[in-house]
């Protein structure tokens, strides 16, 4: 079974750049032809995607975000990690972390979610 569990700050200032760790156990985020992802869900919104690390260790991030949007991972310790710049309010949501198949390109776990507040 794998579970991902999110962390990071729960207050961020504006300017500021968010950090969120994704912690994975029962699976290994080098396996083959899974995909790594960050998304988030803004108060009475829907999902939005952030972008994803692969298998292989490459990113793809959303057109809209892709100018502040880090992702990264750390092998050693299966975690993986979300860095986005220049937050502002509107980038207040619940960030979740999950993992994608390669084969059927959908979500087969997820994190809780952590809640990001942007606020001074």
């Amino acid at each position: 079974q794998v579970q991902l569990q999110e962390s990071g700050p729960g207050l961020v200032k504006p300017s500021q750049t968010l950090s969120l760790t994704c912690t994975v156990s029962g699976g290994s985020i080098t396996a083959l032809r899974y995909y790594w992802s960050w998304v988030r869900q803004p108060p009475g919104k829907g999902l939005e995607w952030i972008g994803y690390i692969s298998y292989l260790g490459n990113t793809y991030y959303s057109p809209s975000l892709k100018s502040r949007t880090s992702i990264s991972r750390n092998t050693s310790n299966n975690h993986f990690y979300l860095q986005l710049s220049s937050m502002t309010p509107e980038d207040t949501a619940v960030y979740y972390c999950d993992r994608v198949s390669g084969s059927s390109w959908s979500s087969d776990y997820w994190g809780q979610g952590t809640q990001v507040t942007v606020s001074s």
